[in-house]
Order: structure tokens, then C-alpha cells, then sequence
């Protein structure tokens, strides 16, 4: 029996197991198993396709993939996003390879990546999609791309890539595991734990070859998220939702859609339909930041702001100017919503805010 039919016995054995708290413990120890078959699985497919995968080179402020079923549209929305010349037809396939386009907006260098539409069982290899789901991966947005018809792909499209490991719109839970020589299996908990209760943790943690340790867990978690803190590979990235061709349909269609799919951005890539709007979601969605430098005895410079994270502090730009900045900081003064009043002097842990004007004072 290979890897796929032992994933595929077990899953068929938790869908006949009623999930309650009797079954719970048994049911984590599933999961568990299904995980660490996934991990093995993926490991020996990408051993037998090295030199073989999709190679990127990543430039701008941040990166965004476009994923979605072949033929829903991506090569024609990235040229409407970006500076990239992707080729457009309308038989399926059409991408092949991996076209890297960049949209520049409020000041930042976005690049966005059009990559091959993915099919059904993607994660496990098939239509090359191991390596296509493997850049969504190391990007810090994901762009789901639907067809208008064909809304109920956002239902596969979400199973691969939760099983290539990507858990999008979603924060990593607050949980550690200290092993020890003996001493057997302590839990402490912050909240309460429900159905993933002592036994379950023990069922799951076990499974994992580990028999005697500290488990730390904070805040409310689920079964899921327990083995995926465990696993320690998941990429937790921001998504959005895209819903293409909505000119080919009456707005009674979309508010129909809307009952089943809520966060949907309705566009027309062909038509130029809300781009603006998508853009400006993308920026937004990628927590980036304005920030304006004002160096002494100058004019600050209002055409190119310095592109950062959102919750970026006064010491993290310096270093990101130049590591003497940060080496020999003395203070900094700060204009804009961050501050009190304009040019407050501020210390290395101010956070900013998007648009503030900063000047950095440093020893000389």
C-alpha cells in the first residue's frame, strides 16, 4: 500500500468516526498520521524533481502569486495589474511557465507572479502543481483567482494548498513543546481546551515519537492547529479572493454567490472592471506602510517614501537604511499620526504609522 492509499484509508476511517469528545483523542491521532504521511509524501516527490522545479527570482517591496484552475483569467488580470506582457488565450494552459510582472502603487514595487493554472490533486504532484503550490509558499500574498462559472473551485483550491502546507488568512497558534528524558506528558493551558483535551494532546504528541514533555499552549487552539504546531513548517499567509468575468453576469448572480462565498472582490480583468479598487486591497492586504525621511536641514522627500511593514519601529528603519543608523542611533523626530505633535522627539521602539515623516538622529 503506498503513501496515497494509507492517507486515503485513514481519511475515509475519520469520516465514519463520529467527532466527539470519547472519539476525540482518536481521531487527533488520525490527523496526526495523515500530517506526517503528507510531509513524507511531498519529501519524495520533491527528491525525484529537483532540477526540475519552477525558479523565481524575487525583487520589489513584496510578492504576490496568482492562483487559480487553468483559464479563469490571471495572465489577462496581471497584465492589467502590472508591467508584464503574460500570454493571453482562451484553450486552457496557456501559462507555462512562471511570468513575473510588477505593479507599482503608493510608492512600492509589488511583484506579482502569474503561475500555471492548478487541478485538482495539485499538492500531490499532478499537473506540475507540487511546484506551482511550492511558490504560493514563499509569497507574502496568495490571489485566488475564480472563474465567475465556476465559483465551487475556491473548495479544491483551498484543500491544495492547506495540504502543501499553506494556512491562508490564518496566525500561528501559541504553543510549545519542551521534550524531556522522563517525567511523562504535562499540559498547561491558557483557555479551555475542549475537544482537544489532555488525551487527545497526549494521542498526538505521542504519534510524533515524543512520550515525555512540556506542552505550553495559549489561548483557544483546534486539533488542526495542535499538529500543525508541531509540524513547524506551515507558511501562514494573507489571501484574497478574486471572483473573475463578473460582466458576463446580472448582479442577482453575485448576491446569490455571496450567501456561500462572503469576501469575495467581484472584477472584469477583460473589461478593467474594480481594478483599482483590487489594487488597492492587494497593497493593503500586504501590511505595507509609507514612510516619509526628512534628513536635517531639509525638505522631507514626499515622492519616494520608504516602503515597510505595518507596526515598523524607529530602530527597524534605521537598520534597514544602514546598520551604522541603527549603531549609532541617538533619537528621532517624528510628523504624522504616530505622534502627539509634529516633530515629536521619539525613542528606537516608536512604532510608526503609515505616511509619518521621520528624521533619524544618530552620533557622528
Amino acid at each position: 500500500m503506498d503513501i496515497d492509499e494509507k492517507i486515503k484509508k485513514i481519511e475515509d476511517e475519520i469520516q465514519k468516526t463520529p467527532y466527539n469528545k470519547a472519539t476525540s483523542h482518536h481521531i487527533g491521532k488520525l490527523k496526526a498520521k495523515i500530517s506526517k504521511l503528507k510531509e513524507e509524501s511531498i519529501a519524495r516527490k520533491s527528491s525525484g524533481t529537483k532540477g526540475k522545479g519552477f525558479h523565481i527570482k524575487k525583487a520589489g517591496d513584496s510578492t504576490a502569486v496568482l492562483v487559480g484552475f487553468p483559464s479563469v483569467g490571471k495572465s489577462t488580470l496581471l497584465n492589467e495589474l502590472t508591467n508584464a506582457e503574460s500570454k493571453v488565450g482562451s484553450y486552457e494552459f496557456t501559462t507555462l511557465d512562471i511570468i513575473p510582472g510588477v505593479m507599482e502603487y503608493r510608492g512600492a514595487q509589488i511583484q506579482i507572479f502569474d503561475v500555471p493554472g492548478i487541478i485538482t490533486g495539485a499538492s500531490g504532484g499532478k499537473g506540475r502543481g507540487k511546484e506551482i503550490l511550492s511558490v504560493a509558499r514563499t509569497a507574502d500574498l496568495v490571489i485566488v483567482v475564480l472563474d465567475v462559472f465556476n465559483p465551487y473551485h475556491l473548495d479544491i483550491i483551498l484543500k491544495e494548498l492547506r495540504d502543501i502546507g499553506i494556512r491562508p488568512n490564518e496566525k500561528p497558534v501559541d504553543v510549545t513543546v519542551h521534550k524531556k528524558r522522563v517525567g511523562g506528558v504535562n499540559i498547561t493551558s491558557t483557555a479551555s481546551l475542549n475537544y482537544l483535551n489532555e488525551k487527545t494532546i497526549r494521542s498526538i504528541i505521542n504519534e510524533y515519537g515524543m512520550h515525555n514533555a512540556d506542552v505550553l499552549i495559549r489561548g483557544d487552539i483546534s486539533v488542526d492547529q495542535f499538529i500543525d504546531s508541531l509540524e513547524g513548517n506551515r507558511a501562514y499567509i494573507p489571501m484574497i479572493i478574486l471572483l473573475n468575468k463578473v460582466d458576463l453576469v446580472d448582479t442577482s448572480y453575485i448576491k446569490e454567490l455571496r450567501k456561500n462565498i462572503p469576501d469575495f472582490i467581484p472584477i472584469s480583468a477583460d473589461k478593467k472592471q474594480n481594478i483599482d479598487f483590487l489594487k488597492d486591497q492587494i497593497f493593503n492586504n500586504l501590511d505595507l506602510m509609507r514612510i516619509y525621511l526628512k534628513p536635517q536641514g531639509k525638505k522631507a522627500d514626499m515622492e519616494e517614501p520608504l516602503i515597510v511593514k505595518k507596526g515598523s519601529t524607529v530602530i527597524t528603519i534605521a537598520e534597514k537604511l544602514h546598520r551604522e543608523f541603527k549603531k549609532n542611533f541617538r533619537h528621532a523626530k517624528v510628523w504624522g499620526a504616530s505622534v502627539k505633535f509634529p516633530g515629536q522627539k521619539v525613542g528606537p521602539d516608536h512604532i510608526l504609522e503609515d505616511e509619518d515623516i521621520l528624521r533619524l538622529i544618530v552620533k557622528k
